[in-house]
């Protein structure tokens, strides 16, 4: 069996991208070296690094999101729309998960990524 362990996400400016993510998780990266900043979160790893073939903003922004737990979703929108962050669906219960909500953002690459309500084993 597989188990998630990071993502890498490339920008043509991560150093503001790296900032841009240190005050949605409250924190300075965890490492950072040779332009590349790598944040721990939760159980998993962001790493945000420079690419030769990344310029400019996300074109197709709705691909792939990044979830990020929190049982406190419209807490977490408060303060993050207080940074003035771009968003992209206020916070909402979806229809297969009346108990769960979700908000969306998007970041200055203009990638998207939402506070969700942890998933409950069932």
């Amino acid at each position: 069996m597989l188990d998630f362990n990071s993502i890498l996400v490339f920008s043509g400016n991560p150093k503001k991208l790296a900032d841009f993510y240190k005050q949605v998780f409250q924190k300075d990266p965890d490492w950072s070296e040779g332009g590349y900043y790598g944040f721990m979160v939760g159980r998993g790893f962001i790493t945000i690094g420079p690419h030769d073939k990344v310029q400019g903003k996300n074109a197709n922004p709705e691909r792939i999101m990044f979830n990020f737990e929190t049982k406190d979703v419209k807490g977490e929108f408060d303060r993050i729309r207080k940074l003035g962050v771009a968003v992209v669906a206020e916070p909402y219960n979806p229809a297969e998960d009346p108990k769960g909500m979700i908000a969306t953002f998007a970041d200055p690459d203009n990638n998207y990524f939402q506070f969700v309500t942890p998933w409950e084993n069932k």
